[in-house]
């Protein structure tokens, strides 16, 4: 009986997938429906995919001490160039203190914004559908640590069908890097948690290498694989450490993540674990059908590595690329990949430095085109025809530079093909907003259109759980 439970729960997910799958390809196509707009390379792809020119980007900021009411908040700025406000910070909504405000994404739905705490672990639900203009707070979910068991951190938040998947970074024994993936509803119900294999417990995994570390970071689908890639930081004990001394600490600087790990879609349980050392921080899947692969970025190291299927249907995971010198350590952050696989766009905090790479052979990527975006640059957001890219300059709040060098910014380039030229430029420290750190699209039509997207026995099934 409980192997039938099991079976009917992976059709089900398997159904709301296809159902999704379908709307992404009404709104890709513009079936019967209005012009519609823009979106975020980097989504999961459970969230319809949409063109065109946004509206709005919100910006999910860390409370500055001395910066305005010093509190996190969700900043949204105009960025319609046909709007009188465009480039201007148009609402700021603070949450209260200071939680190491980090990453933030949409409900499948796109009606809700999810963002989290590293420092805190409080979850923040922002309403972004009843007014685009004017996000409001929905939810706050303070009882994170204690639902999932001990898992602290919660860092990116992932869009399944009916479901938010969560990663979390540490833990609340020992604050270090062993931690898991944790699951909600899209109404802020617990569902279950997921933790990374060791090697004390593989949860049955293949360790291919040396590492099975329990270390999690970011996480990404491709479900036409039933394929989950996760990756690895690091611990409370050192994102929450002066970042100057946490790199003369011998000891900290061990307590960093070293693996990539393959996961079941539908069951959520791990099926290989891979040797990435150098802490892997953002996944970014490829787009075509065809396509069996991901990306990552190893922060200490500066390495690009591919994760991808072989001919053989095995998932194997090998280093491609070298970004900038790695001897001098640029700290690759952000990366964002090109809806036609072509280019990969890579952050790296140290030299403020974003980089082009033609990955047209995943295997081999080659290096394009590379230009400063400011002293410190953290997070990267492509709009899905790769014309507009968006830049923010906070990494955390204990690692950003210092003087003169801590930058805080939100900046628009267009790209020509050949060249970023820049747009606007908001300064979030004049503005006395804090530290812009993740961003993500909005749009005053997005939500009718993909309504009109969805029939009503499709939309009543997509949303019955």
């Amino acid at each position: 009986m409980y192997k039938q439970q099991l079976e009917k729960k992976s059709l089900v997910r398997t159904i709301r997938g296809m159902t999704l799958g379908l709307v992404s390809a009404l709104v890709l196509t513009g079936a019967g429906m209005a012009p519609v707009h823009a979106d975020e390379t980097c989504l999961s792809p459970y969230i319809a995919k949409i063109t065109g020119q946004e509206d709005y980007v919100y910006v999910w900021t860390l409370g500055a001490i001395g910066v305005g009411d010093e509190q996190d908040k969700l900043v949204t700025v105009d960025v319609n160039p046909k709007s009188p406000k465009y480039g201007k910070v148009v609402d700021s909504l603070s949450v209260g203190g200071r939680n190491e405000a980090h990453h933030s994404d949409f409900t499948d739905d796109r009606h809700y914004l999810w963002a989290g705490g590293l420092d805190t672990s409080k979850i923040f639900i922002f309403d972004i559908h009843s007014d685009p203009a004017k996000p409001k707070l929905h939810k706050t979910i303070n009882d994170f640590v204690a639902k999932s068991g001990g898992v602290v951190g919660p860092h990116s938040f992932y869009a399944l069908p009916g479901r938010m998947l969560i990663t979390g970074l540490s833990n609340n024994k020992d604050h270090g890097g062993r931690t898991a993936m944790v699951e909600y509803t899209n109404q802020g119900e617990y569902v279950a948690t997921h933790w990374m294999p060791t090697d004390s417990d593989l949860r049955g995994a293949v360790k291919t290498g040396k590492y099975a570390d329990g270390y999690n970071y970011d996480v990404r689908a491709l479900p036409r694989r039933n394929v989950l890639v996760s990756s690895s930081f690091t611990g409370w004990n050192n994102y929450m450490m002066d970042f100057g001394k946490m790199l003369s600490d011998k000891e900290a600087m061990k307590h960093f993540g070293n693996t990539v790990v393959v996961w079941d879609l539908h069951s959520r349980k791990p099926k290989k674990v891979f040797d990435v050392p150098g802490s892997p921080l953002e996944v970014r899947c490829a787009w075509d059908e065809t396509h069996n692969y991901c990306f990552t970025t190893t922060a200490l190291t500066s390495k690009i590595w591919l994760i991808y299927e072989d001919d053989k249907g095995e998932w194997q995971a090998k280093e491609v690329a070298d970004i900038g010198d790695p001897s001098k350590v640029p700290l690759p952050v952000d990366i964002s990949i090109s809806n036609d696989d072509k280019r990969l766009w890579v952050n790296t905090f140290m030299d403020g430095t974003t980089r082009a790479f033609d990955i047209s052979n995943p295997h081999k990527p080659v290096q394009t085109y590379e230009k400063r975006v400011g002293a410190q640059v953290n997070m990267v957001s492509s709009s899905w025809d790769g014309k507009r890219l968006y830049y923010t300059s906070s990494l955390l709040a204990n690692w950003d530079k210092k003087g003169k060098d801590n930058e805080q910014y939100l900046k628009l380039y267009h790209w020509d093909g050949k060249d970023l030229k820049e747009q606007f430029a908001v300064d979030f420290y004049k503005e006395k907003l804090g530290r812009p750190h993740q961003m993500r699209f909005g749009a005053y039509s997005l939500y009718k259109s993909v309504a009109e997207a969805r029939p009503a026995d499709i939309f009543a099934e997509f949303q019955r759980r």
